[in-house]
């Protein structure tokens, strides 16, 4: 049997569903989660590859994970929302028009610091290369331009790459 992600519609509902079960997760954890987010404004790349290889290590399974190629980063994709949503003064959009593209998640915060995440799965499991491809794609498509024409003084961008229980992130 192969599970596959019909539609849009499903695909978002997918999103949805783990959004909200790490926001449950994170309210048991709100001074770890705390941590996490303040680290993405102050540019703090380590914390967050740790931290979120942690989390990967602590909450899921590698069935999580069990779709399709295409659809893989969809579940960390959602993951992290529902992490960063613990924010309630960040704006925090996925998958909104920035720039000439797509940003995977823009964060917008009171200080005017915009941060652009892009994510990507590794099937071979190279998370540099993975990493490297998700900083090329913000610089290809102008996130930060975007982020700029929107107000914020300050940018900020990682690339995000994962493998099942590993990740690795990267600043430009």
């Amino acid at each position: 049997m192969q599970l596959a992600i019909p539609n849009k519609e499903i695909r978002e509902l997918f999103i949805e569903l783990v959004k909200d079960w790490f926001q449950e997760t994170s309210r048991e954890d709100t001074s770890r989660i705390e941590a996490f987010c303040e680290a993405f404004p102050k540019g703090d790349v380590e914390r967050i590859g740790t931290m979120l290889h942690d989390y990967l290590w602590e909450s899921i399974s590698v069935r999580d994970t069990a779709v399709r190629k295409s659809m893989k980063e969809n579940f960390y994709h959602g993951m992290l929302l529902g992490l960063l949503q613990s924010q309630g003064n960040w704006l925090i959009q996925s998958n909104a028009e920035l720039g000439e593209g797509y940003s995977d998640i823009s964060i917008y915060t009171p200080e005017k610091i915009g941060i652009v995440i892009e994510l990507k799965y590794a099937e071979d499991g190279n998370l540099e290369k993975g990493c490297a491809n998700a900083l090329e794609q913000i610089e290809e498509r102008k996130y930060a331009k975007g982020l700029m024409q929107k107000g914020m003084k300050e940018i900020k961008k990682y690339g995000i790459a994962f493998c099942e229980k590993e990740c690795m992130a990267v600043m430009a």
